[in-house]
């Protein structure tokens, strides 16, 4: 199921971001995974290699998960947005935020994979991934790592993107913001494996 909405995604022009981006980005990972984690949208490495998560954030999202004692194996990464936004600075694609005409273009990629993978619990990186699921006033600054119901999944969550952590403004900001996020991930996964769900 989720091989045949990935193919049909690669078609998808609901918006103009698919001329601009190389390719849809859809989600990966297990069928039946525990986790699902929602970015914001592809990066500029995810874009060009055609899948999540791959690049600096990624590679950091992975150690975290590991700090966290949560198998990436039980992990399905997506995003809210499937095509990479950015404006040309010299010779670099640089990121743009998408608009909430984009992200209701591509809820129903969103909807499909969480309904496909039935996951325990909903994680959202990021403001633009959390206030597309909990709302347009939800603030991660003040409700990361609690644990919400959802329509979508019995536990959701929010906390920050590991892309704020590569963004911080020195190494004692990065060492402090990456101790967050792994306590965050890993308090989900503690309701996830206590039977919470």
């Amino acid at each position: 199921m989720l091989a045949s909405l990935r193919r049909a995604a690669a078609g998808c022009r609901a918006c103009p971001l698919w001329k601009r981006g190389t390719q849809t980005v859809f989600g990966e990972g297990p069928t039946r995974a525990k986790f699902f984690l929602i970015g914001e949208q592809p990066g500029d490495r995810e874009d060009i290699e055609g899948h999540p998560f791959v690049g600096p954030a990624g590679r950091l999202l992975d150690a975290c998960l590991a700090a966290a004692g949560i198998d990436r194996q039980e992990v399905y990464v997506t995003n809210v947005v499937k095509h990479f936004k950015w404006e040309p600075r010299g010779k670099k694609r640089i990121h743009q935020k998408p608009n909430s005409t984009e992200i209701a273009a591509c809820r129903p990629w969103l909807e499909a994979e969480i309904a496909v993978v039935k996951p325990k619990a909903l994680i959202c990186l990021g403001a633009t991934a959390a206030q597309a699921i909990f709302g347009p006033s939800f603030r991660v600054t003040k409700s990361r790592g609690r644990l919400f119901p959802s329509p979508l999944a019995p536990l959701a969550a929010a906390t920050i993107h590991p892309s704020a952590i590569l963004r911080a403004p020195d190494s004692q900001a990065r060492r402090l913001e990456t101790r967050r996020f792994v306590r965050d991930l890993a308090g989900i996964g503690k309701a996830i494996g206590a039977g919470s769900v």
